[in-house]
């Protein structure tokens, strides 16, 4: 009997570019749960992440709060560019000095602020139980702590915290387990612990909500010191090779080369420059979008290859610049010509929803690079906003002009270059919640797709890819609009759609 539907390579032989909703994959057969999905995959040739997501290093998406909680739940945070060596360095650090439960950079406030500035941090963060201190830093002389049973009742929203807080503190010395510490805040009953140094100074807190929801993270990606994996970008440029010292110094487990176009000699000049001066640092290329960039890296000394020009929401190189690929090709095709050389790929772009990301492991990615679906969540960098009664995160594109002011010229060559030329643009992107929430959510999807298709793991899955086994099919816009929500009077979205 024939098969029904075509092998990848058939699919992607046909003469036109294929994005992610242009086909769709046939079912297999079932024969376990979901929960039996291994979804484990190589970032790097020497890198495995337990699940196979990365945060894309977009000055709205990544920094040290979004890697913390990428690392702590399986997958990985790039750290991004756009900013001074000192300022992106400083992100690294506070990841790679994260303990589980300890909150290493709290926010914290002086006896003199007043309890409108509490207000104002409930109102962009959530929350107010925070610590006070002589000067209003952390590593200055903790003097007392300020929580909703302290202001609720205040009529005057101008008096200072130092009329209100509570000075009689339970705190714990720095150098507790997290064991220890979790006994004091049950014994004490208290919402927050703060962490002192001898001399009595702030160096982190604790809180009574993060352990209950943050007790265990088992799939949580860690190198050979126990301490949360991190990467984070740098350029072509020669001070982009200062900034790699830092970062090195830092301990990243992997750079990315960021640029729009990674063709180029500049990156290949760093690549190598690179695999001499620190030959076990993993090196990811990019981006690239066909077989012949993707030999050039390689042939360089990357470790894996970023994939993608111009397929993401906020991008718009394909339209401005008449050059790119769609993106289903494009990884393809890169996938397929880097498996053969041992080098793994990252489908970054053009990522929508768990369909997408399935759709990408499905055509040869081994992890998935996000923004827009990252970037409304309470990890992400920036403040919530309010537009027509939504709640709203700043998203720009690293080309917009707006991003390429303050940096983001670097990936495009442009950085010095009097007229800028957008390639994408700025925006806003509906709250998503945590990253805690979020990102359970789609990884129990993307286990529902590997059962719908058959597979049980990612390595699997890319054998039966190249064994024609997989099966795909195209869809035309009629079935691209049957595949979705219609023919409703009305109806309510799922939170996360």
């Amino acid at each position: 009997m024939s098969k029904d539907g075509r092998s990848a390579e058939e699919l992607f032989g046909l003469p036109q570019g294929l994005a992610y909703n242009d086909f769709i994959i046939l079912p297999g057969y079932i024969d376990f749960s979901p929960d039996e999905v291994n979804l484990e995959s190589r970032l790097t040739r020497n890198i495995r992440l337990k699940r196979p997501l990365v945060s894309s290093p977009m000055d709205t998406v990544t920094e040290s709060g979004m890697a913390i909680a990428m690392a702590l739940l399986g997958g990985i945070g790039i750290i991004h560019y756009n900013n001074t060596i000192e300022e992106q360095v400083k992100e690294v650090r506070k990841v790679k000095r994260f303990e589980n439960g300890f909150i290493n950079d709290p926010i914290v406030l002086s006896p003199d602020h007043s309890i409108r500035d509490i207000d104002q941090i409930k109102q962009q963060y959530g929350f107010s139980g925070i610590p006070v201190t002589e000067d209003g830093k952390l590593f200055s002389r903790l003097v007392g702590i300020v929580t909703n049973r302290d202001v609720d009742f205040e009529t005057n929203r101008s008096k200072k915290i130092r009329e209100v807080m509570s000075t009689d503190l339970q705190t714990a010395r720095e150098g507790i387990t997290l064991v220890e510490a979790n006994e004091i805040l049950k014994k004490s009953k208290k919402g927050k612990l703060p962490i002192v140094d001898e001399r009595g100074n702030l160096v982190s807190l604790m809180c009574r909500n993060d352990l209950v929801k943050n007790r265990e993270f088992p799939f949580s990606s860690k190198d050979e010191k126990k301490q949360l994996m991190v990467g984070a970008c740098i350029g072509t440029q020669d001070e982009d090779r200062d900034r790699l010292d830092e970062l090195v110094k830092a301990g990243i487990d992997v750079v990315v080369i960021d640029s729009a176009q990674g063709n180029s000699l500049y990156q290949i000049d760093i690549i190598k420059y690179i695999k001499k001066k620190y030959p076990a640092l993993e090196v990811v290329g990019g981006n690239v979008v066909t077989e012949e960039q993707s030999k050039n890296l390689i042939d360089a000394g990357v470790d894996a290859l970023r994939i993608g020009m111009g397929p993401g929401s906020i991008c718009t190189t394909q339209t401005t610049m008449a050059v790119g690929r769609p993106q289903a090709t494009a990884v393809y095709r890169c996938a397929k010509y880097s498996r053969g050389r041992g080098v793994p790929v990252i489908a970054d772009g053009g990522i929508a929803n768990i369909g997408h990301i399935a759709k990408a492991l499905a055509i040869g990615a081994s992890t998935a690079m996000m923004g827009s679906m990252f970037a409304g969540t309470q990890e992400a960098p920036g403040d919530y906003f309010y537009e027509n009664g939504v709640r709203l995160k700043k998203y720009r594109g690293m080309a917009s002009l707006e991003a390429m002011e303050k940096g983001g010229a670097k990936r495009y060559f442009a950085d010095e270059t009097k007229i800028k030329v957008a390639q994408g643009v700025s925006g806003a992107v509906v709250d998503k919640g945590s990253m805690f929430d979020y990102v359970p959510y789609l990884i129990q999807g993307l286990k529902h797709s590997f059962q719908d298709m058959g597979v049980r793991d990612i390595s699997l899955l890319q054998e039966q890819i190249y064994g024609g086994e997989l099966r795909f099919e195209l869809r035309s816009l009629s079935a691209q609009i049957e595949g979705g929500v219609h023919d409703m009077y009305s109806y309510k979205e799922p939170k996360y759609m």
